[in-house]
């Protein structure tokens, strides 16, 4: 008899696949499916079908409603005909099944408008909103409801919590039911759906009103019951012993986790961060994570509670500060004191401390395990979380220790096919900035084979990101200038990959913009990179030094020269590095030569970087030298190009004239000064002699 059971429910099974599969190949043709293949569908949510199940019924409602409003915008029809339409469809089925007194057919219709409210939220809403559906729903909870009704109800009033027009409907019966229910039921995850609900109405309610009378009040009042409720919520966590009995309390803390007193609170409590890691299998474990709706949602909010902990307070003017202050100052009541003892819980210490407090609960595990899941909004939480996490220096060891690089670079493909799948590969979605600048913070602070392997392929991988966030729009300075530092260490690593970097499109462009930056670190890291390109790169050298290019390169030597003139150490030394490796090439010295003739700002610049004492004696009809201290980088460096300019002159009259100038401005007494000083160091020693000779040689 067993055995006959056994085979009958397999052959149901197989049966309702056939079933399933049939929807889906109709949803193609939303107009084709029949109020009965409706009907199946809304059945599909009901709590005791199993996972499986109820994500083909999930992927066959997002397909009938893609469906629907494609329709509609291929139409031509105003945006609003689609829900519509959609509420025509589901509307009458589910407010007949509300209306129903026989629970399986009440729960059908409860977690079927829950499901409509992940996928179509505007159809779901206006369901909601129908005359007598919050009544009907309120009813059939009314009296001795079983577990997985209340569980239902509380989770579809979470979700219609969420959006303005159903908050603004919002019986007393119904809230007096949550907050009954938030207290007093023995199940657990009841408990948890509907303090979920009073968290998203708090939120919502917060954001409706916000400049209502009392204000002041009205928020020291919700932020006292947030705090009461994340209590809850955690409590829920701790003593829970599987995922499913924590889902709800986990997107109500990731609600909660926004306020700096809860994220603190929250991060002191290790017993809390423990429980709440575990729901994530260890990577040692497993080595994927199945893709069900319930574990999805898990990560997910684990991943936004991490990212509300760990995020740093956006660095604002002082103006913008003093604009924000005195709108926090509104909302409490106009008491300053409230403000600044809720803001000091999200000031930069506060926040490193938290992070310190995740990193010791093995919040850099759940990462590397998260990156498993098929989720854009996982991925991208991912990234978010590692770039706070590695805003602290001390913490990017441990980050790479733990296979945070590997990571990063995981989340990186996923956006790259996401780009090219949608068409635009030439530009990223903002959304993965994030990712790319934690992988920048790691590639900054460490050598390229310890964050990316010896395996050179995977650096040539990650030179699109950081060029997409050197020249993608929505990048900030700071991104920009980090980039650029990331990419200055790749192309230390060899020749090829300094090629490949000079090869992606725009990006040399936009280095070339950022040597006018006002900002001296980003202009300095401007200049840091293309030094590294021009020792590098072939392409990139012949464009500045060779002689078919002397039209265009005479712009961009001009501004290498001018730059080893500023008052930025690390900036002339770079600026001079890229000036000692052009004047190898005959066509780079023709330009300069030129460029002091003319102009007379060539050899003053040599002179100073070689012996700025020396320079000081320079003609006082030109503008005034400045003041610097003589470095060992930057003497090498002039003596080089001073070398390498006198030796490629052409004509002697061109070298008579250099050879007074060079008198003139200093030069010549800073190369002499160096010989005297019996300077060991052969690598300076012998090119000064051998720009020494030609300049005395050609002395009147």
């Amino acid at each position: 008899m067993m055995k006959a059971s056994s085979e009958k429910s397999k052959g149901t099974d197989t049966t309702d696949g056939i079933q399933w599969e049939k929807l889906l190949e109709k949803t193609r043709d939303p107009g084709a499916l029949l109020p009965e293949e409706l009907s199946f569908l809304i059945s599909g949510f009901l709590p005791r079908n199993p996972p499986a199940t109820r994500s083909k019924a999930y992927l066959i409602l997002s397909s009938f409603c893609q469906g629907v409003r494609s329709s509609s915008t291929v139409k031509g029809r105003i945006p609003d005909s689609a829900t519509e339409t959609l509420v025509r469809c589901f509307g009458p089925l589910t407010v007949s099944r509300l209306s129903d007194t026989e629970e399986s057919t009440l729960l059908a219709g409860v977690s079927f408008l829950t499901a409509l409210f992940h996928v179509d939220w505007e159809s779901a809403s206006s369901i909601f909103q129908e005359n007598g559906v919050l009544e009907a729903i309120m009813d059939s909870v009314d009296l001795g409801p079983s577990d997985d009704l209340s569980l239902s109800v509380a989770q579809l009033l979470a979700q219609a919590c969420g959006h303005k027009g159903c908050r603004s409907i919002l019986s007393s019966q119904s809230l007096q039911w949550l907050e009954h229910t938030s207290h007093t039921s023995r199940n657990t995850r009841v408990r948890a759906g509907a303090t979920n609900a009073l968290i998203k109405l708090s939120k919502g309610s917060a954001t409706d009103n916000p400049g209502a009378s009392g204000a002041g009040t009205q928020a020291q009042g919700r932020k006292n019951e947030d705090v009461s409720l994340a209590a809850a919520m955690k409590e829920i966590i701790i003593s829970s012993s599987d995922i499913a009995s924590s889902t709800d309390a986990i997107e109500g803390l990731a609600y909660l986790s926004v306020d700096p007193v809860i994220k603190d609170t929250l991060s002191r409590d290790s017993k809390f961060l423990q429980q709440l890691f575990s729901f994530l299998p260890s990577r040692k474990v497993s080595s994927t994570i199945t893709p069900t709706e319930s574990i999805s949602t898990v990560v997910f909010g684990i991943l936004v509670i991490v990212v509300n902990l760990c995020t740093y307070r956006p660095h604002v003017t002082e103006e913008q500060a003093q604009i924000e202050k005195l709108r926090r100052i509104a909302q409490t009541g106009n008491d300053p004191a409230k403000f600044s003892s809720a803001s000091a819980f999200d000031d930069d210490e506060h926040v490193k401390t938290r992070v310190r407090r995740l990193i010791d609960a093995g919040v850099l595990d759940i990462l590397s395990t998260a990156v498993r899941t098929d989720s854009s909004g996982i991925r991208i939480n991912i990234g978010k979380a590692l770039r706070s996490i590695a805003e602290d220096k001390e913490n990017r060891g441990r980050v790479l220790q733990s296979g945070g690089a590997k990571v990063l670079i995981t989340v990186l493909k996923h956006a790259t096919m996401s780009s090219n799948a949608s068409g635009e590969a030439s530009v990223l979605n903002a959304a993965y900035l994030d990712a790319i600048q934690a992988l920048a913070k790691l590639a900054i602070t460490a050598s390229p084979i310890q964050v990316f392997g010896p395996d050179e392929g995977v650096m040539h991988d990650v030179i699109r990101p950081f060029s997409s966030m050197l020249q993608h729009p929505s990048s900030t300075l700071l991104q920009r200038f980090e980039s650029m530092m990331a990419l200055t260490n790749l192309s230390s690593q060899s020749a090829e990959v300094a090629s490949r970097i000079a090869q992606a499109e725009g990006l040399l462009a936009k280095v070339e913009f950022l040597l006018l930056e006002e900002h001296i670190l980003v202009r300095r890291a401007a200049m840091e990179l293309l030094c590294n390109l021009i020792v590098g790169s072939d392409t990139v050298f012949e464009k500045y030094g060779g002689e078919r290019n002397l039209g265009s390169a005479k712009s961009k030597l001009q501004i290498i020269l001018a730059l080893s003139d500023v008052d930025d150490l690390p900036t002339r030394l770079a600026a001079a590095g890229a000036l000692a490796t052009l004047t190898a090439a005959a066509g780079a010295c023709q330009v300069l030569v030129t460029l002091q003739l003319k102009r007379h700002r060539v050899l003053p610049i040599l002179a100073q970087l070689i012996d700025p004492l020396a320079a000081r004696s320079y003609d006082t009809n030109h503008a005034e030298v400045a003041e610097y201290e003589t470095h060992p980088g930057l003497v090498h460096r002039g003596v080089i190009c001073a070398r390498n300019i006198v030796l490629n002159i052409g004509d002697e009259g061109s070298r008579r004239r250099l050879a007074k100038e060079a008198k003139d401005t200093g030069l010549l007494q800073g190369l002499t000064n160096i010989v005297k000083a019996q300077v060991v160091d052969e690598a300076i020693l012998r090119p000064t002699a051998e720009a020494l000779k030609v300049l005395l040689d050609n002395q009147n």
